[in-house]
């Protein structure tokens, strides 16, 4: 089974290129089932229940989210599908899940969504101990368990692959919108990767336009950010899983 994983979508930019990109890669990789961090699809910040129906359309099986999961209001009437699943260490009592699984070629797919605490500055459970708690749960219903951690320090996230390694088969970090070159199978078998990227514009600053990121860096006065223009470029990868569900081969996507 080949499980892709794309990175985080920025705009309606990015919901374009995925539209354009995912089908064709889909059927030129074989894909199985597939990821699509969505948290910032309307316009860098949250998710519109268009953006949704959008991504699942091009054909994404999951949207995962992150810190500007609650960007828009929009988000409270479609939170609770199936086939979105946001931070499952937010503060308990919130609406959506943290975690589904989902039944794809006779294999059942848990997929988990953390929120890092370092430098987030968003009040969260602890992401370890949770999702040690939610494989502890689950691990007897399900075949392959991937998580993926939307966190913005390194450390913090290759913390977790090792924390996870031998636990979830599948473990990569989103956020910070700039692809890593670390993609390893871990000493105990599961596939990683620091963070997958991005999809959305090319030259920009993580998705945002240029020169509003000037100006912010310059005068450290708030400046509105918005979409950069452009071409665009679709970053994710691949992780195949053989017959007793462990990963064999992990593979990076860049297309522009």
């Amino acid at each position: 089974m080949k499980i892709l994983a794309v990175g985080d979508i920025i705009g309606n930019a990015g919901v374009k290129e995925l539209k354009e990109k995912l089908p064709i890669l889909k059927n030129e990789k074989k894909i199985d089932f597939v990821i699509v961090n969505g948290e910032n699809s309307a316009e860098g910040m949250g998710i519109t229940e268009k953006n949704f129906r959008d991504i699942i359309q091009a054909g994404a099986d999951v949207v995962t989210l992150g810190n500007h999961t609650w960007g828009k209001k929009d988000v409270f009437k479609f939170i609770d599908d199936p086939k979105i699943v946001r931070p499952a260490n937010y503060p308990k009592g919130l609406p959506g899940k943290g975690y589904n699984i989902y039944n794809k070629d006779n294999k059942n797919i848990a997929v988990i969504n953390l929120l890092g605490r370092v430098d987030m500055g968003i009040l969260s459970e602890n992401p370890f101990l949770k999702v040690k708690s939610i494989i502890e749960k689950i691990k007897q219903q399900v075949d392959i368990i991937v998580v993926d951690f939307h966190a913005e320090a390194t450390a913090e996230k290759i913390a977790m692959g090792y924390y996870l390694d031998g636990l979830a088969t599948i473990v990569y970090g989103t956020h910070t919108h700039v692809q890593t070159a670390d993609e390893a199978i871990l000493p105990k078998g599961t596939g990683y990767i620091t963070d997958i990227g991005m999809t959305g514009p090319k030259n920009s600053v993580i998705g945002m336009d240029i020169k509003v990121s000037f100006k912010r860096f310059e005068t450290t006065l708030p400046e509105r950010y918005h979409i950069a223009s452009g071409e665009c470029k679709f970053n994710g990868v691949i992780f195949e899983v053989d017959k007793d569900n462990k990963v064999n081969d992990v593979e990076r996507i860049y297309l522009k």
